[in-house]
């Protein structure tokens, strides 16, 4: 039995919840030790967990989601290449799925938009 049509938009407000809730738990991490990030900050993981923190939260609401969103794809992306590309050319061998996989959520979101459950839904409603 195929998934109704009519299911589409509150299924890809489910997707944006579920993946900026992963995404956030990311900054959270690295600013407030839950649970406690394993190595010290750099400059370059403030950045990233500043995006992870304020980022995920705009997603998770959606509010902003598009934006958000697009700098969110672009931050996992540049996670993606820096960090585990380098180790190998397979995701699975360099345990970089989640940057990959955030990287393509997110880029979706920013062209899809937040679906029926978000604040930018109910701002245009407005």
């Amino acid at each position: 039995m195929p998934i109704p049509a009519s299911w589409s938009s509150p299924l890809l407000s489910l997707l944006r919840i579920a993946a900026g809730l992963a995404f956030l738990q990311h900054g959270v991490s690295k600013f407030f030790s839950i649970p406690p990030f394993p190595m010290p900050l750099n400059p370059l993981l403030y950045a990233a967990g500043t995006i992870e923190l304020v980022g995920g939260a705009l997603i998770v609401i959606g509010l902003f989601t598009r934006p958000a969103a697009f700098i969110a794809s672009g931050m996992a992306a540049v996670a993606y290449f820096l960090v585990h590309a380098p180790q190998s050319f397979f995701p699975a061998v360099n345990q970089g799925e989640a940057a990959l996989l955030y990287a393509f959520i997110f880029l979706y979101l920013a062209a899809a938009g937040g679906g029926a459950w978000s604040v930018d839904a109910l701002r245009s409603k407005a």
